[in-house]
C-alpha cells in the first residue's frame, strides 16, 4: 500500500482540544494549530473555543473575523491529514430474517468511497502499512462487506493457505485428538493416574492399553464427570476469548502492528462475515489459543482429570465452530436457527453485545444479551 494522507475520525480530533494539543478541522481536513497559538493575531483563546472541531464556518463569519486568502493559505502548512467519512453499514435498525443474505460489495465504489482497505489486493500488507488510526479501523472493521469468493489475506500461496479453512478440517482434526486424550484418561483412571509414559516418549500406550483390555468400568464414572466439566469449561472460555480477546477494541494500541494482530485474529471475520474459508478457526490459530488453557489444566489437576477435561473442551470447541459456520451458512432447525439471528446481530446490529455463540447462558450472565 502506498502512503497515503494519515486518515483520522472526529473523535480522534476532538480529543485534542487543549493548548499542548490542538487541532481543528476544515473542509475534510484536520491541521494540527498547536504551534500557531501564540501568533495567532487575535489571540490564541479564539482558536482554543474551537479546539477539537470544525472551523470551516467561523472562518468566514464577518461577525467573528472573514480570514483572508493568505490566512487560508496558511492554514494549510499544518495540516496532518483528513477526516474519514466511511459509510455505516451495521445499525440499530437492523433485523434477522431466515434467508439473510448480504449484497456483493462493489470492491472499486467501496474503496474509492472509504479509503480503508482495497479488496482487489491482499489484506495483510494493507493494514501492517495503515495510514488510519485505531478509531477509523474500528469503525470500518465492524461494517461488513460480503464477496462471493474469499479475499487474499496475503500475496505468497504458502501463507494463504494457512488463512483459509473448511468448516470439515475442524473436526477432522480435532476430534480424533479428544478422543485419544479421553482414551488417555480412561487409562489412566484404571492403572494409575502417572503410570502412562508422557506423549512425547510413547504416544501409542494408552491405545495398547485400551485394546489389551486394561480399561475397566469404573473409569469411565470418573472420566465422564472431567469430559462434561470440560464442556462447561468450553463455554466459559468461548466467551471470554470472544468478548476479552478478539473483541479488545479499547484497550487496543493505537499502532499498525495492534492493529494487524487484532485483524489477523477477529477484525477479518467482522469485516467479511460470510466469508466462508473464514468462518472457523485455522488449526495453527487454535493450537496457539488452547496451549496456555491444555498447560492450566495440567497444572490445576491431575494428568487423568487434565485429559478428560481437555478432551471435553475440544469436543464442544468442535461443536461451537461447526455451529458457528452453520449460523451464517446453513439451513437450521428452531433453536440454532434462532442462534443465527442472534448472532448476525452481533455483527450487523452490535458488535458489542452478543458474545455466546453456541448459547446465551453467560451473555445472560455478564449481561451482555443483544436484544433481537
Amino acid at each position: 500500500m502506498s502512503k497515503r494522507i494519515r486518515i483520522f475520525t472526529e473523535e480522534d480530533v476532538s480529543k485534542h482540544a487543549s493548548p499542548s494539543s490542538c487541532w481543528v478541522t476544515r473542509n475534510g481536513k484536520v491541521y494540527d494549530v498547536t504551534r500557531f497559538l501564540a501568533d495567532h493575531p487575535g489571540g490564541d483563546d479564539l482558536i482554543l473555543n474551537y479546539a477539537g472541531k470544525d472551523i470551516g464556518a467561523i472562518m468566514k463569519d464577518p461577525a467573528e473575523h472573514e480570514h483572508s486568502d493568505s490566512a487560508y493559505d496558511m492554514l494549510e502548512e499544518f495540516v496532518i491529514g483528513r477526516v474519514g467519512v466511511g459509510e455505516n453499514i451495521v445499525s440499530d435498525d437492523w433485523e434477522a430474517t431466515d434467508d439473510f443474505e448480504p449484497e456483493e460489495t462493489d470492491t472499486t465504489a467501496d474503496y474509492e468511497k472509504n479509503q480503508f482497505l482495497d479488496l482487489r489486493r491482499p489484506l495483510f500488507l494493507q493494514v501492517w502499512e495503515a495510514n488510519f488510526t485505531k478509531s477509523y479501523y474500528l469503525q470500518q472493521v465492524h461494517q461488513p462487506r460480503h464477496l462471493v469468493e474469499s479475499p487474499r489475506l496475503f500475496g505468497p500461496w504458502y501463507l494463504e493457505m494457512l488463512t483459509r479453512t473448511a468448516w470439515y478440517v475442524v473436526p477432522t482434526i480435532w476430534l480424533p485428538i479428544a478422543g485419544y486424550l479421553f482414551v488417555r484418561s480412561l487409562v489412566q483412571f484404571s492403572i494409575g493416574s502417572y503410570a502412562l509414559p508422557p506423549f512425547t516418549v510413547d504416544p501409542g500406550a494408552p491405545l495398547r492399553a485400551m485394546l489389551a483390555g486394561r480399561i475397566v468400568p469404573a473409569a469411565f464414572a470418573k472420566a465422564l464427570p472431567c469430559f462434561f466439566l470440560g464442556n462447561l469449561v468450553w463455554t466459559i472460555l468461548e466467551y471470554i476469548f470472544h468478548r476479552f480477546l478478539f473483541h479488545i477494541d479499547g484497550l487496543l494500541p493505537d499502532h499498525p502492528a495492534a492493529l494487524t494482530v487484532h485483524f489477523l485474529m477477529h477484525g477479518i471475520h467482522h469485516y467479511l462475515p460470510m466469508d466462508r474459508l473464514r468462518l472457523v478457526m485455522p488449526p495453527v490459530m487454535f493450537s496457539f489459543l488452547s496451549y496456555p488453557m491444555t498447560r492450566l489444566a495440567h497444572l490445576l489437576f491431575p494428568p487423568a482429570m487434565a485429559n478428560g477435561v481437555i478432551a471435553g473442551s475440544f469436543v464442544f470447541y468442535v461443536l461451537y465452530d461447526c455451529m458457528h459456520y452453520a449460523l451464517h451458512h446453513t439451513r437450521l432447525p428452531a433453536y440454532v436457527r434462532e442462534m443465527k439471528k442472534y448472532h448476525l446481530a452481533h455483527h450487523y446490529k452490535n458488535f458489542d453485545l452478543g458474545f455466546g455463540v453456541t448459547s446465551k447462558i453467560w451473555d445472560y450472565v455478564f449481561n451482555t444479551v443483544l436484544p433481537v
